[in-house]
C-alpha cells in the first residue's frame, strides 16, 4: 500500500460516516430548516469539512437523500436475493421497501418532495421499483405462478401507489402506517396475480 492510498481510506471512512451522520440526522428531522453552521454544530464538525462532501447545502442534501436510497436499495436486494420463489419476492421487496422506509420522518418526505433537485432523486428510486416489480411480474407469468397481466399497467400503478406511501398521502387518507400500507399492497398484488386458489 502506498503512503497515499493509506491516508485516503481513512478520509473516505470519515466521509463515509459523515454521510451516515447526515442521514440520520435528516431521516429524523428533515433538511430544508438546516443551514450549514446549523449542520457543523450538530455533527460536531467545521463546515469546511462538510464541504468536503458537496460545495453547497442542496448539493448536500442531493448526495445525502441519493446515500439514503443507495443504502434502502442495497438493503432491499439482499433480502429479495435470499428467495428464488417470485411470489416470495414480491412479498420481501415490499417488506423490505417499508422497513427502509420506516426511520424517515413526516419531515424529511415533505422537504424530500418540495425541493426539486432532492425530488428527481425521489422519483427515480419509486421508477426503479416500479421496474423491479414489473421484472417480477413478467416472470411470474412466465413460471405460470401469475396469471396473464398487463405487467407494465401493474408495475405503473404500484409505483404510483409506493410514491402515494412515501409521501404520506395513503397513510392520510387510510390512516395506515407505511409497512402497514406496504402489507396491505403486497397482499392485494398477490391475492390478485397467483393464478391458483391460493395465495
Amino acid at each position: 500500500m502506498t503512503t497515499s492510498e493509506g491516508r485516503r481510506r481513512p478520509v473516505n471512512a470519515r466521509r463515509a460516516e459523515l454521510l451516515d451522520r447526515l442521514r440520520d440526522l435528516f431521516l429524523a428531522e428533515g433538511f430544508a430548516h438546516f443551514t450549514l453552521d446549523d449542520l457543523a454544530g450538530r455533527l460536531r464538525c467545521s463546515k469546511s469539512t462538510l464541504y468536503t462532501l458537496a460545495g453547497s447545502k442542496e448539493q448536500l442534501a442531493v448526495r445525502v437523500v441519493a446515500h439514503y436510497f443507495k443504502g434502502a436499495t442495497r438493503l432491499v436486494e439482499q433480502r429479495v436475493a435470499a428467495s428464488d420463489d417470485v411470489r416470495d419476492e414480491v412479498r420481501l421487496y415490499l417488506e423490505a421497501a417499508a422497513e427502509a422506509l420506516r426511520p424517515a420522518s413526516r419531515e424529511f418526505i415533505d422537504d424530500m418532495a418540495a425541493n426539486i433537485a432532492t425530488r428527481a432523486t425521489y422519483e427515480a428510486n419509486a421508477h426503479a421499483a416500479a421496474d423491479r416489480i414489473r421484472g417480477f411480474i413478467r416472470e411470474g407469468v412466465r413460471q405460470g405462478v401469475f396469471r396473464e397481466v398487463h405487467a407494465g399497467f401493474v408495475g405503473e400503478m404500484v409505483g404510483r401507489t409506493i410514491v402515494g406511501i412515501q409521501r404520506g398521502e395513503i397513510g392520510e387518507r387510510t390512516g395506515l402506517s407505511d409497512a402497514a400500507a406496504f402489507a396491505a399492497l403486497s397482499q392485494f398484488l398477490l391475492g390478485g396475480l397467483t393464478a391458483g386458489p391460493e395465495v
